[in-house]
């Protein structure tokens, strides 16, 4: 079997494709914290590009069975019962609920591949367990789709393309091809800052964003971690993400 990989770091740099696999990344902050409010026990995350959308859905659920994330330029949205902040999602608040989850970049990623046959959900702390269910999957073409800032390019995204390229090409019997030099880059700057990650999420446009206005110093460590999640989010219904 060969496994092609594709990256592109950000929604709309998305050509039309034949790939039946995606999986989008959201480093700072969006898909490191699905991956743990689904650890911490959440039923469900309902994702949304659109706040306005997001709030008549989530009206249709129990008061109790329901909490509302909003994120705006790194900040909490008023109204919201949360932000995107992966070390508020802990079991009190998350057990059993669901999640209706609208934030700067990452949702807005969901969004331009939900027709994937299969979308799976990664960051940094589920990177070994997103590759490994890749190789299980047996399909030849992957998607990598950064969530990037506005826009615009976000080098903690490629980093962890970068890991999970690294992850398939060292520790799989399949042949591994990158596809394009977005991936090359993104393999290049893995191999660069493997070794203190967390620095190069302080380094980056958005982390040093986040350290202006805010202490971030849990978040940053907590989206620093490697592979100690062992959970795959992945679509099971469109822009709903459970684990799988």
């Amino acid at each position: 079997m060969t496994i092609n990989l594709s990256y592109y770091h950000v929604a709309h740099a998305v050509p039309q494709n034949d790939s039946e696999v995606a999986v989008v990344i959201d480093v700072l902050r969006a898909t490191t914290t699905i991956a743990w409010a689904l650890t911490n026990g959440a039923d469900s995350i309902q994702v949304f590009s659109d706040l306005t959308l997001l709030k008549k859905e989530a009206m249709k659920w129990n008061s109790d069975k329901r909490l509302m994330l909003g994120e705006r330029g790194g900040k909490k949205m008023e109204g919201f019962d949360l932000g995107n902040s992966p070390k508020k999602v802990t079991r009190e608040l998350v057990a059993g609920k669901r999640l209706f989850m609208s934030t700067t970049n990452g949702t807005r990623a969901f969004e331009k591949v939900k027709d994937k046959k299969i979308l799976l959900s990664m960051a940094l702390t589920n990177r070994k367990a997103v590759a490994e269910r890749i190789i299980s999957i047996n399909e030849s073409n992957i998607l990598i789709l950064g969530s990037g800032w506005e826009g615009s390019y976000s080098l903690e995204d490629t980093l962890a393309a970068g890991a999970l390229a690294s992850y398939l090409v060292e520790n799989s019997n399949i042949t591994i091809n990158i596809m394009n030099d977005e991936l090359n880059a993104a393999l290049a700057l893995w191999d660069f800052w493997k070794g203190d990650i967390l620095k190069c999420l302080k380094t980056t446009t958005h982390g040093k964003r986040l350290t202006s206005i805010g202490d971030f110093e849990d978040d940053f460590r907590c989206c620093a971690q490697l592979d100690c999640l062992n959970i795959v989010p992945m679509q099971v219904e469109e822009n709903v993400i459970r684990a799988s």
